[in-house]
This record gives structure tokens, sequence and C-alpha cells, in this order.
């Protein structure tokens, strides 16, 4: 079963879940504008929430958008604390080189995840437990397909 947590939200348009057990809500653009090849901006949402203490929200790109139009968000997720209660903004990113991108007022742009967060606790240590992996990272596991990385 699926957790569902009560969100406060002040908004001209309420996020919506497309489909049944869809992790993302979709938001949707509070203004019009047109992206540029290559161009960013940041497009209110005219969304507030009230999100609950223990959660964050996560601002992420919608699929459609970046697979057919090279729309994609900058700071992805974008990260919503608990405490926060201005309007929800997203830094949209047009990457096509060559066409344009135009976005009505009531464009789906983006999706809102909300989830569950752990509050951490740094404990300083002089040293960390070794691992599997250790250090590697930035792609030290490889590539799977040997014409991306012929020997």
């Amino acid at each position: 079963m699926t957790e569902t947590v009560d969100v406060p939200i002040i908004a001209p348009e309420l996020p919506a879940y497309a489909h049944p057990g869809d992790a993302g809500a979709d938001l949707v653009s509070a203004e019009a504008l047109r992206l540029e090849p290559g161009e960013r901006a940041l497009v209110g949402t005219g969304v507030r929430v009230a999100v609950p203490d223990g959660y964050a929200a996560f601002v992420v790109p919608r699929s459609g958008l970046a697979t057919k139009h090279g729309v994609t968000i900058v700071n992805s997720p974008g990260t919503v604390d608990a405490g926060y209660r201005g309007e929800l903004k997203v830094t949209l990113l047009n990457t096509d080189a060559r066409e344009p991108y135009d976005i009505a007022v009531g464009d789906r742009i983006a999706q809102l995840i909300i989830m569950p967060v752990a509050r951490a606790r740094f404990v300083p240590v002089d040293a960390l437990e070794s691992s599997a992996r250790g250090e590697g990272g930035f792609g030290s596991t490889g590539y799977t397909n040997e014409t991306r990385n012929p020997s």
C-alpha cells in the first residue's frame, strides 16, 4: 500500500498524477515564454506548499519534454525543504541546438515527488569502513558495450 501524506498547498492548478501509481505529480507553468536554443529560464508554477517535517519535495524533469524537445531542468532534482514556503519555480533549459520551445500557461513543465527523508547525524571518525567499491567512482566500473570502450 502506498503511503499518503497531506501537503497543504496554495495553487492556481493543483499538481496532478497522470496515472495510478505515478511517483511524480505534474507541475504546470504559470507563465508563457519562449526558450531559444541553449536558453534557460526560471519559470513560475504559482504553487506554494508546506511539506511536512520528515519529508522533502523534489522537482524533476518530465521525460517526454526531454526526449521530444530537449527541455530539461538545470538543477535536477530541485530540492524543496520542509521549511520553504515560497513559490515553486523551475529552471528549464532548452538543450536543442536548433529549435526554440514555446511554453504556454498550463503546460506541464516538471514533476513534483514527495518523499520521506532521514535526518543525518554526522559522526566524525578517523577512518571509514572498507567496501567492495572503495574509492572507485566517475566511470570506474567501465562500460558494458565493448564498442564504446574497445581494448
